[in-house]
């Protein structure tokens, strides 16, 4: 009796060994490592939204501007980063270039002064700060009147579209890089196969950004804008994103595809700025929003909808930053292996006869 379980628990073990390889149960943890840092990310960036340092013009007479700059900036728990201007029209100019947030014009004639706001920025910081200037200029027994000079569409709801697009595009990047290292393996087996697959991304791109800027644009309406302009931006931000994602499996194999999930989806939509833009994140999502794809891709998309393409030069510059280096680490690991795969195939010579 003993002798037959111990033969059966035997051959249990080794089913369960044949079942779950090391390999396996190491990804199963990879995965679940993965799956707590996702509700990590969203939750932390998303759970407790306030503002922070919002910039915000002010237009008020000389003599008084200095002192509502100075109340503004005071204010507990600092969401508001208040500078002085010299009229609304600079004001305006400043919002619709996106160097601030907000414009406070102060009347000195009576007791209702005006904010003026940027909804296609993202409807909730508008709303955030709303409520902040509104409480402070209640403490002085004054009011304000909102006025929204910047508005998103009438189909973008609280201006989440451009958000959503770039999304759609980054989820569209990793997939294709992802069926491709399914198909033929993780790691291009050389040079000539890795600008093979970087062409087949490329193709990829082009019609993934033409596609999505359709849905959005002529079919659905619910982004204004170039067409020409979101088109290019889709491109960049589906062959970026892939580009990474090729890059990752060429260091990681397969395991590759996880880490550019970690990149791109764990911690780059949350920081995108798309529900919440920048200023109402916590500071770890601020600092590291612009600098990944979904973030300088979402404020892209919102500057060429909304703002006439102002301050783009420095998300293209991020966006570049990951397609390029993404094609240089895919090319040169595959042309490494193609090295490391010859030397090892290479017979060695016998020994000279004596």
């Amino acid at each position: 009796m003993t002798a037959t379980r111990e033969k059966t628990d035997r051959t249990f073990v080794e089913e369960l060994k044949a079942a779950v390889t090391t390999r396996a149960a190491l990804l199963v943890v990879g995965v679940l490592l993965l799956q707590l840092a996702f509700i990590l990310s969203y939750v932390g960036s998303f759970h407790r939204p306030k503002p922070d340092h919002v910039s915000i013009a002010v237009v008020a007479p000389k003599q008084a501007s200095e002192q509502v700059v100075s109340k503004l900036g005071k204010l507990p728990g600092d969401p508001l980063d208040p500078r002085a201007v010299s009229s609304e029209a600079e004001a305006v100019r400043k919002i619709k270039h996106r160097d601030v947030d907000a414009a406070l014009i102060v009347d000195p004639r009576g007791s209702t002064d005006r904010l003026l706001v940027a909804g296609g920025a993202g409807s909730s910081l508008a709303q955030a700060v709303e409520q902040v200037v509104t409480q402070a200029e209640k403490a002085d027994q004054r009011s304000v009147r909102t006025e929204d000079i910047v508005p998103a569409a009438a189909d973008d709801s609280r201006g989440l579209s451009s958000f959503y697009l770039v999304i759609g595009w980054c989820v569209g990047g990793y997939l294709c890089a992802a069926v491709l290292a399914i198909s033929a393996g993780a790691r291009p087996a050389n040079g000539s196969r890795a600008a093979i697959r970087l062409g087949a991304l490329a193709l990829y791109s082009i019609a993934a950004g033409l596609g999505g800027t359709i849905i959005v644009g002529p079919a659905l309406g619910a982004l204004p804008g170039s067409v020409f302009g979101l088109w290019g931006l889709g491109t960049l931000v589906v062959f970026a994103v892939g580009a990474t994602t090729l890059a990752c499996q060429g260091l990681a194999g397969i395991v590759g595809i996880g880490l550019a999930i970690l990149i791109i989806v764990v911690l780059g939509n949350p920081s995108a700025g798309g529900a919440y833009p920048y200023p109402l994140l916590p500071d770890f999502w601020q600092a590291i929003g612009p600098a990944l794809p979904p973030g300088a891709g979402t404020w892209t998309a919102r500057s060429i909808a909304y703002f006439q393409g102002n301050a783009i030069t420095g998300p293209l510059l991020v966006l570049a930053a990951w397609a390029v280096a993404g094609t240089v680490i895919t090319l040169v690991l595959a042309m490494r292996r193609k090295d490391a795969v010859a030397r090892h195939a290479q017979p060695t010579e016998p020994a000279p006869m004596r």
